[in-house]
């Protein structure tokens, strides 16, 4: 895909806003929906519930904009959208039946210094990602990320009333046809924002078709302010251990997105840079805690639309970063979009983490097709997809390991770094950043992403 906005373009405020929206439609059901699902299963009383997800939106929105625009060494000043994390829902649930939701806000905060500390290390820390790790990597997130998609087109989970009814995946299969269409053979502001077109014809015949409940939109307040410290903050040991654990898992998975980032803006990544954007990662998620939230981490789903659009503009992105926090001003907002449809969000997913799939193939493309290299990429793979479609596998291990290797992303990068380390090859050379002093960028060409 051209790159139709750099990094540093700034399109005009009107087109900003539409292509803006597009990260906002596909991030924001995942950013509430993890408050929602903790919330809801510690039994909390709907107020409660709106704290949480209001924080988060807003919360979202501050951080997005600072990783976007960055704030001294702080943010990776790339189109990252943040948003609260998957990672840490079963820890979360576990510490909350406990220790209550001051547990678990406590926990985040004090484990967050992990996160923090961490990101100094990044430089050090980047060199063990060479083209045939961070191509798997990068290929393991799209992987991940398309169960995900197919469920949205066929309307829930499996098992649901109403899962793949064909009136679901005619909506899908619309969505997905007109936004190749737009991709393909729009001209402009049509090809870069084929996906907001798409979702917002679907979800237009949705509403024809009587499928969408507007009934969160009617139930939810006009306005509403922030609640720091709404919960209280406890420091139980055990859960800022389990929260420890979980944060170091997130600093593999956001350093795949950073890099996957990297990759379709076609921009340099060095240590140092990608230390800021872990370094912002951390600092928002002890500020997620304060605003009475769980932790954050990088959105994936939001890199496929990068590398689909061709906008790869920073700028377009801290947009989104404020309108999540006008939509945790007016929690309204959020609600509408929450009304879209599922099969809509679906036909649109599909394209967008297919194309973070390619990008990963493109980058292993260009390194060498040997037998070890081979290996590392299907055991790599096999592994993360085997933890993504069949989790049961973990049932028997310990907690931590549980919290360890959840994340098929997670689990597959961990492998691909060991089996990189521990395979003997003479033939990839790891150029670092000490050992190029000239040069203090990591091109991002595919032989050096």
């Amino acid at each position: 895909m051209e790159i139709l906005y750099q990094v540093e373009d700034k399109p005009p405020i009107g087109t900003s806003i539409l292509l803006a929206a597009q990260h906002l439609l596909a991030a924001l059901g995942a950013i509430i929906t993890v408050p929602l699902v903790v919330g809801g299963v510690l039994n909390l009383p709907v107020e409660d519930i709106v704290v949480l997800v209001n924080a988060a939106m807003l919360v979202s929105g501050v951080v997005t904009i600072i990783q976007c625009k960055g704030v001294g060494p702080v943010g990776i000043r790339l189109p990252c959208v943040m948003g609260t994390s998957f990672t840490f829902v079963g820890v979360s649930i576990a510490i909350g039946f406990e220790h209550g939701v001051a547990g678990i806000l406590g926990s985040a905060l004090v484990a967050s210094l992990v996160m923090i500390i961490g990101s100094f290390f990044m430089p050090m820390i980047r060199r063990f990602f060479p083209p045939i790790v961070t191509g798997t990597v990068v290929t393991l997130i799209g992987l991940s990320l398309i169960p995900v998609a197919v469920d949205w087109f066929a309307g829930g989970q499996v098992g649901q009333e109403g899962y793949a009814s064909l009136p679901n995946l005619a909506i899908g299969l619309f969505v997905l046809t007109t936004v190749i269409l737009l991709s393909i053979f729009g001209k402009g502001i049509l090809s870069a924002a084929a996906v907001v077109i798409g979702m917002a014809l679907g979800f237009m015949a949705c509403v024809v078709l009587g499928l969408v409940d507007f009934k969160p939109v009617q139930d939810s307040p006009l306005f509403a302010l922030p609640s720091p410290f709404h919960f209280g903050l406890t420091f139980p040991i055990s859960g800022i251990i389990g929260m420890s654990i979980a944060y170091l898992v997130t600093i593999v998975e956001s350093t795949g997105d950073f890099l996957a980032l990297s990759n379709v803006t076609k921009t340099k990544l060095t240590g140092k840079k990608l230390s800021s954007g872990i370094l912002c990662d951390g600092l928002g998620s002890a500020l997620a805690s304060l605003f009475s939230t769980t932790p954050f981490s990088s959105f994936s789903q939001n890199v496929g639309i990068v590398g689909m659009t061709g906008v790869a503009s920073r700028y377009v992105v801290a947009i989104t970063g404020a309108m999540l926090i006008l939509a945790g001003l007016f929690p309204i907002i959020g609600a509408l979009v929450v009304a879209i449809p599922l099969p809509v969000l679906g036909g649109a997913g599909l394209v967008m983490f297919a194309m973070i799939i390619t990008a990963g193939v493109n980058i292993l493309s260009h390194t060498k097709h040997t037998k070890r290299n081979g290996i590392i990429i299907a055991v790599s793979i096999g592994a993360g997809m085997a933890v993504t479609v069949r989790p049961e596998l973990l049932s028997h291990l310990p907690d931590f390991l549980k919290i360890i290797l959840a994340s098929g992303i997670t689990t597959g990068s961990v492998i691909a770094l060991l089996l990189n380390a521990v395979l003997p090859d003479g033939d990839i050379i790891v150029e670092t950043e000490e050992e190029n002093p000239s040069n203090n960028e990591v091109e991002s060409s595919p032989n050096l992403i």
